[in-house]
């Protein structure tokens, strides 16, 4: 019987590491922002930080940047190295509109499978294209997937970057309309929230993101209508006084 004890508990503690290596919330593996975690009783922030990942990518980065500056708000872009490299017209002109730029790595690989030389390349790769792009940018990072273990996020931080997670995903890398992005979205918002959205797509260059575009306009105008402010992460962070 103690065996099967012990060895019950070893398999829990399988799951539940295989869980948090791959959790947008979870803080087993190393501290990541990913927003304020609501508590009953708790005051609600009224703060969004709409994020944006796997671009730049032509056209939906360009209309989503039309679309943000119709409502006069920034959001974070964590920008794949490789497409950077490709259009980094594209990059520059994110950053040119005030919006935030971080790093998704230079290929978008799950980092839980790779060594530590891999990843530490995959980083610095992005960010000197990035440097390239659109010259001094943010020391935000997020990983491919949310993918991590133990040692990613204490290499992120030797290579002077802060880990950033989500905890609000609209699922529109294969959704079928624009509403069910919208509906899940809605689920889950409730003040002091991370929201994870794609502006491209790690497969390949030129990803339809129209349904995206579309909804972001959307949940813009429905959030401000109940007195939401949205912010760019770095500006959530200082509110919050996060430190990671």
């Amino acid at each position: 019987m103690l065996g099967l004890a012990i060895g019950g508990a070893a398999f829990a503690g399988m799951v539940g590491a295989g869980y948090q290596s791959m959790a947008p919330t979870g803080q087993w593996f190393g501290r990541a922002f990913c927003g304020r975690p609501f508590k009953s009783g708790q005051r609600r922030s009224k703060q969004i930080a709409l994020t944006f990942d796997d671009g730049p990518n032509d056209p939906h980065t360009l209309r989503l940047l039309e679309v943000l500056q119709e409502h006069n708000i920034h959001a974070t872009f964590f920008m794949i190295g490789r497409y950077v490299r490709q259009r980094p017209d594209i990059a520059a002109h994110v950053a040119k509109r005030g919006h935030v730029v971080g790093n998704h790595t230079f290929t978008h690989p799950l980092l839980t499978v790779k060594s530590k030389k891999r990843i530490c390349e995959e980083i610095t790769k992005c960010r000197a294209v990035l440097t390239d792009a659109v010259g001094e940018h943010s020391n935000l990072f997020r990983p491919p997937w949310g993918g991590r273990r133990p040692s990613v996020f204490r290499l992120v931080r030797q290579l002077g970057l802060d880990p950033i997670m989500w905890n609000v995903t609209g699922y529109d890398w294969n959704a079928p309309s624009a509403d069910y992005i919208e509906q899940k979205v809605k689920r889950r918002v409730r003040g002091g929230d991370v929201v994870l959205l794609h502006d491209g797509g790690h497969a390949d260059f030129g990803a339809d993101r129209a349904k995206t575009v579309e909804v972001v306009d959307r949940i813009i105008s429905r959030y401000k209508a109940e007195g939401y402010e949205f912010v760019t992460v770095p500006e959530m962070m200082a509110t919050m006084g996060a430190s990671i």
